[in-house]
């Protein structure tokens, strides 16, 4: 499935579960995530989007590495299965 075909794949459900997730552009800080994810009661996380089997980049992995280490959760999103148990993950479930 093309990159591109699960990130619209990925903004629906978002939307669907009650949050949005724009699209994430750094100036000057090349190889962070794809999109930022915020649901409702405040969870927020990154998602980097790949064509299914394709991993991230060293710079990625890199960014990845920094964004976890400051306590946010970082996702790779390959396929259009993942998405229902990333949104769980992030969601945390109803509160």
């Amino acid at each position: 499935m093309r990159e591109k075909i699960i990130e619209q794949k990925l903004v629906q459900a978002v939307k669907a579960a009650g949050g949005i997730a724009p699209k994430f552009t750094s100036p000057g800080f090349d190889g962070m995530p794809d999109r930022l994810i915020l649901l409702p009661r405040g969870k927020i996380a990154f998602v980097e989007v790949k064509r299914h089997g394709e991993k991230p980049r060293p710079l990625q992995e890199a960014r990845h590495g920094l964004l976890r280490r400051l306590g946010f959760a970082v996702y790779v999103l390959d396929n259009g299965a993942q998405i229902g148990e990333i949104l769980e993950q992030i969601g945390g479930g109803a509160e």
